[in-house]
């Protein structure tokens, strides 16, 4: 819960307002039995209407003010923890951006959607309720006891001896109800992660025609979110009838002594009213326990979710901050990579071992391999997606750990293997990958993907709007589109993860033509020979493992298996983008 304390501090000052206007109706409150007792035996049973028109106007007054104290109360409140949560979900979204991938594959997309939205919202709720609600409750009990031994010490007795019983229940059941509620936000992710699934890849799922299977998964994660919440629930709710037992046999006693009291002329009829006015406050404010007990202990399971994020690595984060202080001179492009061994975060398994080679400024490199040979691994090293276990990889003779996150990536225009487009105009997407590009510099990147010319022929040509994710694009369109917004950053690496799988041989030519003339470095990971033959280096992956490297005809010459797939390829294929390049 320090999460709480440490966002609201920005607003103590709305919040401690929020407070006092809290206290004002609550004193306002707990005095209006002490009044009532006075009318009572001052002024009804002693027939004196002077006393009952001063205490009774006094008791007006007293309920307008709480009135006027409780609409301030709520103002407070409402702007101290709208502000809180406006805070702590800029923060959050601040931090996801600064996470490694390591991060992603432990903390789940859905969980972090949730965690944003949700749990978020759980904590605004929890500091509206406590500063308008939570905290009065604790405190009508509290001063209900108080007021009523001060009217009747005895009376008042017979009431606070409830109070040690129901502490202690109160602190078990929010423990035990913590621990269910952060099962609950669990199975809530689960339920957001189904859903993502679903929907991103709906067509997939009605051409398998896999409605049924998708609804009836739905159905079971869905299920197992109502009995965790219903476990919760029956935890919470089970002890609100367990309190009002135990205080309203405190009030039946009251009743009972009182009588006798009464009839010994130890106590007037008034005190009596009172100290049973107070018993009834006291079972007012504990009918709402098992909704505070409830609300509290899901902001406290919220917490701890947040706070999960808010420790997460916070590498790329220091490193963007050090930027600064590093020295900003242009990065060239060369590349090298020293015996380096890269594992998954929370794997035992080696994804790479023993990678060593180097590239100069401005080289095409080609990466092959066969499917889970490393290949996107390696190529996910360069930018620091992920670290490496061992080993060196350095960026013009330094190592990548000190060139400063935001200066190394800056250099590099990176398309990842599944294609991602916004949505938003052709003109915005391109520019994404350089938000101060002229229109120029926007059509020369697109004319080097080879996509200027369909751009437009589009409605509204680079003003034309792309649907979620580009759908009313092409496979091929969109791969274009993507490099373009690599191409636009001007970078001195460019890494392409199988970006041209969706081309057609022509149009692959041509790009690859583009890039020659670009003075970048290219990594460029393919399946196929006509993107392989021009490139002045060639890695081949086996299990991760670099077996051969060298030119084409080096390969050729001394690689078995590349030999295997240049023979298993259209070798009139490769003559025509030979002969176009």
């Amino acid at each position: 819960m320090n999460i709480i304390f440490s966002y609201l501090r920005k607003y103590r000052v709305a919040a401690i307002a929020a407070l006092v206007m809290m206290l004002v109706e609550l004193a306002v409150e707990l005095s209006q039995p002490l009044l009532i007792s006075k009318i009572i035996d001052d002024g009804i049973r002693e027939q004196d209407n002077g006393i009952v028109w001063l205490w009774g106007g006094v008791l007006v007054i007293s309920a307008g003010l709480a009135f006027i104290a409780g609409v301030l109360s709520s103002f407070f409140a409402s702007h101290a923890s709208q502000g809180f949560a406006f805070d702590l979900r800029d923060k959050l979204y601040e931090k996801v951006q600064s996470f490694t991938y390591a991060v992603f594959s432990r903390i789940p997309t859905s969980s972090l959607i949730t965690r944003l939205t949700a749990d978020v919202s759980q904590l605004q709720d929890t500091i509206f309720m406590g500063l308008r609600f939570m905290t009065r409750v604790p405190l009508v009990v509290l001063g209900s006891v108080v007021m009523a031994l001060v009217v009747d010490v005895k009376l008042g007795m017979l009431l606070a001896v409830t109070l040690p019983v129901l502490i202690v229940l109160l602190v078990w059941v929010m423990r035990r109800a913590s621990a269910l509620f952060r099962s609950v936000q669990i199975r809530l992710d689960g339920v957001n992660s189904v859903i993502q699934e679903n929907l991103t890849g709906i067509r997939l799922i009605r051409v398998f025609v896999r409605m049924n299977y998708e609804i009836r998964r739905f159905a079971a994660f869905s299920g197992e979110l109502m009995k965790s919440t219903v476990a919760a629930l029956r935890l919470t709710e089970t002890s609100a009838p367990l309190i009002m037992l135990i205080v309203n046999a405190g009030i039946m006693m009251v009743l009972w002594f009182g009588r006798i009291e009464i009839s010994s002329g130890d106590a007037t009829l008034g005190q009596t009213v009172a100290v049973i006015n107070y018993s009834l406050r006291t079972i007012g404010a504990l009918s709402a326990l098992s909704w505070i007990m409830a609300t509290f202990s899901r902001a406290r399971a919220s917490s701890q979710r947040i706070g999960e994020v808010m420790s997460a690595d916070e590498l790329e984060a220091r490193d963007a901050a050090a930027d600064t202080a590093r020295e900003t001179t242009a990065i060239r492009g060369k590349v090298e990579f020293r015996q380096v061994g890269f594992r998954y975060p929370e794997s035992d398994i080696a994804v790479l071992e023993g990678i060593s080679f180097a590239v100069q400024p401005g080289e095409r490199v080609a990466i092959m391999g066969a499917t889970g040979s490393g290949k996107s691994s390696l190529v996910g090293l360069i930018p620091r997606l992920y670290e490496q276990n061992s080993g060196e990889i350095l960026i013009d003779g330094t190592a990548i750990a000190e060139a400063g996150i935001s200066r190394l990536r800056g250099a590099i225009g990176y398309v990842p293997q599944e294609v991602l487009l916004f949505t938003g105009s052709v003109r915005e997407n391109i520019a994404w990958g350089n938000p101060d590009a002229a229109q120029e510099e926007i059509e020369q990147a697109a004319s080097a993907a080879q996509i200027h010319d369909t751009v437009k022929e589009l409605p509204q040509g680079y003003d034309t709007m792309l649907g979620q994710r580009g759908v009313n694009l092409s496979g091929g369109q969109k791969q274009r589109l993507t490099i373009a917004r690599a191409l636009v950053r001007k970078p001195a690496v460019l890494i392409l993860d199988d970006s041209t799988s969706a081309l057609d041989a022509v149009t692959e030519g041509q790009l690859l033509a583009e890039l020659k003339t670009m003075s970048c470095t290219t990594f460029l990971i393919t399946q196929k020979i006509s993107s392989t033959v021009s490139a002045d280096l060639i890695l081949l992956l086996d299990e991760g493992r670099l077996i051969a490297q060298g030119t084409h005809e080096d390969l050729m010459k001394h690689s078995e298996l590349y030999r295997k797939i240049n023979e298993s390829q259209d070798r009139e294929g490769v003559q025509h983008v030979q002969s176009i390049i």
